[in-house]
């Protein structure tokens, strides 16, 4: 179970497993607690109740640090530091090459959009992102969460930015992504979902 404030719970006795390399899909109105739940998973809050293990061991027990290093979060809202879209990408994985970056950006079958911006990955990405449209922000996070080759993949409203026509090229980058990961969705479009 789980409350903002304790005194008013959000979740109430929520029980289940994810397996691992298993894609869990959270779907459900505004309000519903898919939020609190990778909220919970990610270990930005701790349970009011209960526990919440992660390969068996209570969530209380790992550093925030230990945990984050094996995941890769990609949110409706993301944020960009100053500096280049290539420096942004590398956050996930210091010391990483350009090449890795495009490589991964090429999984994603996104390079040519990030390519194209006026200086490529080289592309200043201005005060929390502000010289990228929120599309190009979202492929930036989508990159960076690819690089860090994450065990645990938290996609919460990831292609809510994006317009159709590239979520529609996302889609089989998403399944390379997700393969073998254990992860968990919530999206607003049913197709992503799917």
């Amino acid at each position: 179970s789980f409350g903002y404030d304790p005194a008013r719970l959000v979740l109430h006795d929520v029980t289940f497993t994810a397996e691992p390399g298993q894609a869990v899909a959270l779907v459900g109105h505004t309000g519903s607690g898919k939020s609190s739940i990778l909220n919970l998973a990610a270990k930005f809050y701790l349970p009011t109740a209960g526990e919440l293990l992660v390969d068996g061991r209570e969530i209380r027990t790992l550093t925030s640090q230990s945990l984050h290093w094996q995941m890769g979060m990609v949110q409706q809202q993301n944020f960009l530091f100053s500096g280049t879209v290539l420096e942004n990408i590398q956050v996930a994985r210091p010391g990483a090459t350009e090449a890795a970056v495009r490589a991964a950006a090429a999984r994603l079958d996104c390079l040519d959009i990030l390519d194209a911006l006026p200086r490529g990955l080289h592309t200043e990405v201005g005060e929390r992102g502000a010289a990228l449209s929120v599309g190009q922000r979202q492929l930036v996070c989508f990159t960076r969460a690819l690089l860090a080759d994450p065990r645990l993949v938290i996609l919460d409203e990831a292609t809510s930015a994006i317009d159709a026509l590239t979520e529609a090229r996302l889609q089989r980058a998403l399944v390379a992504l997700l393969r073998g990961r254990t992860s968990f969705v919530v999206a607003h479009r049913l197709s992503t979902i799917r």
